[in-house]
């Protein structure tokens, strides 16, 4: 495919960090320059936050790529990648600007190119852990890359330090692998039963209270007549330099796992922190879909880049997953074909580019 620039309307279906990091990691690993426009357009404060323009320089950084306009604010992008190099990196969204920007934006845009470069990685990225609008730590941890494996790719992460907003000042550590071979094809069509349940309930610099308080009403909202299966329970204390609080699910269901989370916030009670999880969880309990709305979002990236036949159900078709399957489809030659409509149970599939990429 030549080297054309590929051209992406940053306000498309929903926008945001999505689209960037999206483009950012296809750009790279097809080896095609990119000019997104019109970033984050109509939101309250549109262009570049911290933590989008530290994933376009740690895209830069990983291909020893150029970039155009990678300012705070900027409403337009350009990006013109190099190979992509293994090695040793650390990122840090403070170095743009003291704040709580995500660092799982900046880790799911690298992850993909990285695991296509030349040898073994390990990246250090400091910032956000757990804030709103992005996949906290814990769940790309826990649910996110063990889904991944399953294409072929190897990812470890550890939480050194958890980063809540507004403070941030996390810090994740992450080794990938190289992937040597195309991607194998994905099939997640079949959660089996439920297996067990983990409940992982946390505050840093607050009264231990508060994570009680957050157990014990996920516990009352998960009496269900006929769910009887065992459940973990998890208190922690975890460390940060600021304050913040969440409660996380686990559900491991026989071929998989999903994740359902529930930030913290100055006002917000621990009852809201905890029913926000067990609403999402419940919507996924009664559905027959395979993966969670959130990890449907992520995976479609790798089996575009598999080779075969790959699908998955999902209990909710987002928004967020038909607008990253339109940036996928920009790049590479693959035509998805979704199932089901926005806010109701779906199927996904997609004959991957493989090799052809």
């Amino acid at each position: 495919m030549p080297n054309t620039i590929v051209q992406i309307d940053g306000s498309y279906g929903e926008g945001g960090g999505q689209i960037l990091r999206t483009a950012l990691s296809l750009s790279a690993i097809a080896g095609r320059s990119l000019e997104i426009f019109n970033i984050r357009a109509g939101r309250k404060a549109p262009g570049l936050k911290p933590q989008h323009l530290m994933s376009a320089k740690a895209a830069a950084a990983v291909t020893g790529g150029r970039l155009e306009h990678a300012e705070l604010s900027s409403r337009i992008l350009r990006f013109f990648p190099g190979a992509a190099a293994s090695g040793r990196y650390c990122f840090d969204v403070a170095d743009i600007k003291a704040s709580a920007g995500a660092t799982g934006l900046i880790f799911q845009t690298i992850a993909p190119v990285l695991a296509f470069a030349g040898g073994p990685s390990e990246v250090i990225i400091r910032g956000g852990t757990h804030v709103p609008w992005s996949p906290p730590a814990d769940y790309l941890k826990e649910i996110f890359i063990p889904a991944v494996a399953k294409s072929g790719i190897e990812i470890n992460m550890a939480v050194r330090k958890f980063g809540f907003y507004p403070v941030g000042g996390g810090e994740v550590a992450v080794a990938i692998q190289q992937r040597k071979k195309p991607l194998q094809s994905i099939s997640l069509t079949e959660r089996g039963r439920l297996e067990r349940l983990v409940l992982i309930s946390a505050v840093a610099n607050l009264p231990l209270s508060i994570a009680e308080r957050q157990k014990a009403r996920t516990l009352k909202r998960l009496e269900i007549p006929d769910l009887k299966l065992q459940i973990q329970s998890i208190i922690t204390e975890v460390p940060s330099p600021g304050k913040g609080t969440f409660l996380f699910i686990i559900a491991e269901f026989e071929n998989l796992k999903a994740g359902f989370i529930g930030l913290g916030a100055i006002g917000k009670r621990a009852e809201t922190v905890a029913d926000e999880a067990a609403d999402d969880f419940l919507h996924h309990l009664n559905s027959a879909g395979a993966l969670d709305p959130h990890l449907a979002d992520q995976m479609v990236l790798y089996m575009a880049l598999a080779s075969g036949e790959s699908s998955f159900t999902t209990s909710r078709i987002t928004n967020h997953l038909l607008t990253n399957i339109w940036v996928i489809e920009q790049f590479l030659p693959v035509h998805f074909e979704v199932k089901g409509m926005i806010g109701e149970e779906g199927r996904v599939a997609v004959k991957g580019a493989g090799g052809s990429r």
